[in-house]
């Protein structure tokens, strides 16, 4: 890569991370922003890993005035591996809550620092803590829904394979063993094959900084994988396992997927819909007409609002309520 091609990488790296940051911080600011006026409260800062990190901390969100064990939401942030933390994803813990769900909002440990494996590891950690300590909470571990969007979609996803493939990587056997698949999942707007990035420019023409962010992307979370070894990506790339043939010990969940159709990451979710269909896995895919990245979290949009009551009436329908 050239001089102004590093340039033009890094401007826009740190342009679009501080747009992402700042909307974040920003929308707190709003009144409607505090859950004490939606009747939610939150816990903060609860360890799902021993390791005194704050990457290894969640939020439990839930409603105060709760009747019962509540069905469950384990939310993974985007910010494509790199960037973006549980306190910039705290609408999706509100959302979620205000309609009834105990809500786990994670960290995890975040790329380059910290490649592949590493942010799956701590999902599948949080997983293995969510299944055995969410019945303190209030939570219902048998009605567990797994959520994310972009990079968190795609850590959902691959969350979702391993509860259903019994797989040889320690963590995905421990996710296995614990013998809980979820009764949804809702991985919004992913990146699902995190490996050859280039193949969104194939079928339209990205702009130049939108291809430079999907590179980082890729190289800041595979880093060191070996990428010669077969299948050693399928965790990172869980839309090529799901294309495979290749059957799961136990049957796949229902998943809801929704992207926006000016969206870069568009294809990956045809592709997505395309595999669980022929597998006979009950999804719904929707797509929103002219609508950009990570739109689900702008509510005050028409179309987010659309998505939000879609995604309610899917978990609904797949008894996740």
């Amino acid at each position: 890569m050239g001089l102004a091609a590093r340039l033009r990488a890094r401007t826009g790296s740190l342009i679009v991370d501080n747009f992402f940051r700042a909307i974040a911080n920003a929308g707190r600011l709003h009144p409607q922003a505090r859950p004490e006026r939606h009747q939610v409260e939150v816990l903060h800062d609860l360890a799902y890993r021993d390791t005194g990190l704050v990457a290894h901390r969640l939020d439990v969100y839930r409603p105060r005035e709760s009747t019962g064990p509540l069905p469950v939401v384990l939310y993974m942030h985007g910010g494509g591996f790199r960037i973006l933390s549980k306190d910039t994803h705290w609408l999706m813990g509100l959302a979620f809550a205000r309609r009834g769900y105990l809500v786990l909002n994670i960290n995890y440990r975040l790329a380059p620092a910290a490649p592949f494996p590493a942010a799956l590891e701590d999902a599948a950690a949080a997983f293995e803590w969510t299944v055995h300590n969410v019945e303190r909470l209030g939570g219902d571990p048998s009605r567990l829904v797994l959520a994310g969007e972009s990079a968190g979609a795609n850590l959902a996803a691959a969350l979702a394979v391993a509860t259903c493939f019994s797989r040889p990587e320690p963590f995905a056997r421990r996710v296995f063993d614990a013998g809980v698949v979820p009764r949804a999942v809702v991985p919004a707007c992913g990146i699902f094959q995190v490996s050859g990035v280039e193949r969104f420019s194939r079928r339209r023409r990205l702009a130049p900084w939108v291809q430079d962010r999907l590179d980082e992307v890729s190289r800041a979370y595979l880093g060191r994988a070996r990428l010669d070894e077969p299948r050693a990506l399928d965790l990172a790339d869980p839309l090529v396992l799901l294309e495979r043939e290749e059957a799961p010990a136990r049957a796949l969940p229902p998943f809801f997927l929704s992207v926006g159709t000016a969206d870069p990451l568009l294809d990956d979710t045809r592709r997505l819909a395309a595999a669980l269909e022929r597998r006979g896995v009950p999804v719904e895919a929707r797509y929103y007409p002219r609508e950009m990245h990570a739109f689900q979290a702008l509510v005050f949009r028409r179309a987010a609002r659309d998505c939000w009551q879609s995604t309610f009436a899917f978990l609904g329908r797949h008894g996740a309520v």
